[in-house]
């Protein structure tokens, strides 16, 4: 998977030179609402050529090169510094939507905390809003399987053993109501297969 956009990328670059790791990583997150590493800079400046063309070794009587400045964030001198308060260029405010590229539609929820915290699958959200949090060992579907018609009567909660039986038996339908039958087959082919798996386990036991 691609770590940065190309426009991100090209960003990068701009920024590499003469910055440590941590500078860029906390730069990037900052630009793009990223929730990049250190690590994962590194990496990416390996993979791509990429160097700082600093030493790390802080010599005892040096002076900091950002000394006199505030933040980390200074790409262009003090004067372009990110104040306190002051959001990037390309900040999506709470509410915000956009489609991942598996076709589901994400919604952020809070500006606060890992991209994952910030935005979530909109279709979970709409759902629990309603009926509380999805219970473990559960997931939702699409009944008409349009990842973007995110509406009450067209998601439906299902046992992940059944979401496999589903899958499993192509039992997934662009007719919702087909759907649901494949739903009720699901959980059928289910209990055949514990059944199944109960007389075994008691010939096992009748034959020892």
């Amino acid at each position: 998977m691609r770590l940065f956009t190309p426009e991100q990328h090209k960003y990068l670059v701009n920024i590499v030179e003469g910055r440590t790791t941590n500078e860029i990583a906390e730069i990037m997150n900052h630009q793009f609402s990223l929730s990049i590493t250190p690590r994962q800079i590194q990496m990416y400046k390996k993979n791509h050529g990429l160097k700082s063309n600093i030493s790390t070794t802080f010599k005892k009587g040096s002076i900091p090169a950002n000394k006199g400045t505030k933040g980390l964030y200074n790409v262009g001198g003090n004067r372009t510094s990110f104040k306190p308060g002051q959001k990037a260029s390309n900040y999506k405010p709470v509410g915000s939507e956009r489609i991942d590229r598996d076709g589901y539609v994400l919604i952020k929820v809070q500006d606060e905390g890992p991209w994952h915290k910030r935005w979530r699958l909109k279709h979970i959200v709409v759902w629990e809003k309603v009926n509380g949090p999805v219970p473990k060992g559960h997931c939702l579907i699409f009944l008409d399987r349009n990842k973007q018609n995110i509406s009450l009567g067209n998601l439906q909660l299902i046992k992940r053993s059944q979401l496999a039986r589903l899958n499993q038996n192509n039992l997934i339908s662009d007719n919702p109501d087909i759907t649901k039958t494949g739903i009720i087959m699901a959980e059928i082919y289910s209990k055949i297969g514990e059944r199944k798996k109960s007389h075994k386990l008691n010939s096992g036991c009748s034959d020892c």
